[in-house]
């Protein structure tokens, strides 16, 4: 089913009686083009965008630098591909890498690979892959999301705190193959010519996830605060009516400026079901509602979120039928106590860097078994994200952090999935261990419009030709569904 829109400020009535509102902030003018050297910084971004050389003025927490590819020049023979990249240079500081073009539809056939220095000890770190395949992490075709201002990339990469940076990207041929039409037979052929060459526009995201965005000239929450402090919410500094409006998305779970979600025991859970969908339920999920108790969640708020970065409108579905499985692809090289920054780097890079509207997953977990609110519009409700491309109706997308193509996801991440499931899918009465139907939005499996049968717990491969989550936590979801049916009580 198609998604519907329910403004911010809407939501923000919720508190209306506690706290004035102001009027809206003017809207921010567009951001300009690729081509030079710019740095975003979060202070800018209130009062609309802003550019600064890259290598220009002092360290901006909070920011992103991003740098345009040349030609390298190494010896090869006539007539191969021209590889792209930067050489050794001093930048200002950042934690996390991506590379961008200019066409989303255009995709990356080849190798990129960085080198960066770390700020803390001076020297420099090998060669790292980043991940090139990231298309299929998207809103799904002919969307709003996926129009104007959207740009092709590859996943982003955690690198840690670091001050020097070099690159390449090397492409790769490949043989040519035939193009899928709409019926899913052969339209047209590739030139081997054109999907060899490099996307045009590459650049280099160097992105500093900053401090926690501070509200009335505070500090952000500290994980584990219960609630807002007098005044920490006051609509009308910079900021305020956004950061407000997320966490009255959030008002029938915690209080307002709550940095967590609290677990609930399953009796409260099942009241919570009753009070939030009891309209909703058949006489029978009234009598013995299969719901896990509810897990501990870190709201936008608890991991600093700058609300005025996203846009301001949340967008909705109609139900939560399968939770699609992730991974970040980012790497496994953070500690559970960085996490908060490393999904502040996301966030900033799929807004800024990729163009979308918010972060693109529903929740995020650490390997500590941390879940985090993801995409703004309220924990428990369906919020329509892009992290499947093809099916981001009627569900729900899930991302741990890290790469499990050759590492294996901790236990404590795979329980988190089945604990979050088991509650979220319980709120819409599916059963984690059961399978549904969802219509493919157009995607490299399912042609748009095809009925596809799923589980109600997929992982990403199964809606999309792609590698994620990887290969080891892929074979985790069987244990995944197992933990969260018994969750609620199946």
């Amino acid at each position: 089913m198609r998604g519907f829109l329910a403004s911010s400020i809407g939501v923000t009535c919720a508190a209306a009686l506690a706290l004035p509102l102001t009027p809206p902030a003017a809207a921010a003018p567009a951001r300009p083009a690729l081509g030079a050297e710019t740095a975003w910084s979060a202070e800018a971004v209130a009062v609309g965008w802003a550019v600064r050389r890259a290598d220009a003025g002092a360290y901006v927490p909070g920011s992103t630098q991003s740098l345009p590819l040349a030609p390298l020049t190494r010896d090869r023979a006539v007539g191969d591909p021209a590889e792209q990249g930067l050489p050794r240079r001093d930048v200002r500081h950042f934690s996390l890498v991506g590379v961008i073009w200019d066409d989303p539809a255009a995709e990356l056939h080849g190798r990129v690979q960085v080198r960066t220095r770390a700020v803390a000890t001076g020297t420099w770190s090998g060669w790292q892959d980043v991940e090139t395949h990231n298309a299929e992490h998207a809103a799904d075709p002919g969307t709003a999301e996926s129009g104007s201002g959207v740009r092709g990339s590859t996943a982003p990469l955690w690198v840690g705190e670091s001050d020097g940076v070099q690159v390449r990207v090397t492409p790769e041929p490949v043989e040519p193959r035939p193009e899928e039409g709409p019926e899913g037979g052969d339209d047209s052929a590739v030139d081997a010519a054109a999907v060899t060459a490099l996307p045009a526009g590459l650049h280099l995201e160097l992105v500093d996830p900053g401090d926690p965005a501070p509200v009335q000239g505070e500090p952000g929450p500290a994980l584990g605060e219960p609630g807002p402090r007098p005044g920490s919410l006051n609509p009308e500094t910079v900021g305020a009516a956004e950061t407000l409006a997320a966490s009255a998305a959030n008002a029938e779970l915690a209080p307002l400026g709550a940095a967590e979600i609290p677990a609930l025991g399953r009796a409260e859970t099942e009241r919570e079901l009753l009070a939030l969908r009891g309209n909703e339920l058949t006489q029978e999920q009234r009598a013995k509602p299969y719901i896990g108790p509810r897990p501990r969640i870190v709201t936008r708020r608890g991991w600093g979120a700058n609300e005025k970065l996203r846009e301001r409108q949340f967008a909705y579905t109609k139900k939560v039928k399968v939770a699609w499985v992730h991974h970040t692809a980012s790497g496994g090289k953070y500690w559970c106590t960085q996490t908060p920054s490393l999904i502040r780097g996301i966030y900033r890079y799929h807004v800024l860097s990729m163009g979308w509207r918010d972060i693109g997953y529903n929740f995020l977990v650490d390997k500590c078994g941390n879940i985090y609110e993801g995409r703004a519009g309220g924990a428990a409700k369906a919020v329509l994200g892009a992290h499947t491309r093809g099916f981001n109706t009627n569900s729900m997308g899930i991302a741990v952090l890290g790469s499990f193509g050759s590492s294996k996801p901790t236990a404590a991440s795979v329980k988190a999935i089945a604990r979050l499931t088991a509650w979220k899918l319980g709120l819409y009465g599916a059963n984690p261990r059961g399978k549904t139907y969802l219509t493919s939005g157009g995607g490299n499996l399912y042609r748009k419009g095809k009925n596809v049968r799923l589980n109600v717990i997929s992982g990403h491969r199964d809606g999309f030709s792609t590698e994620c989550p990887g290969r080891l936590l892929y074979l985790k979801l069987g244990s995944a569904r197992a933990s969260a049916a018994r969750f609620q009580g199946r």
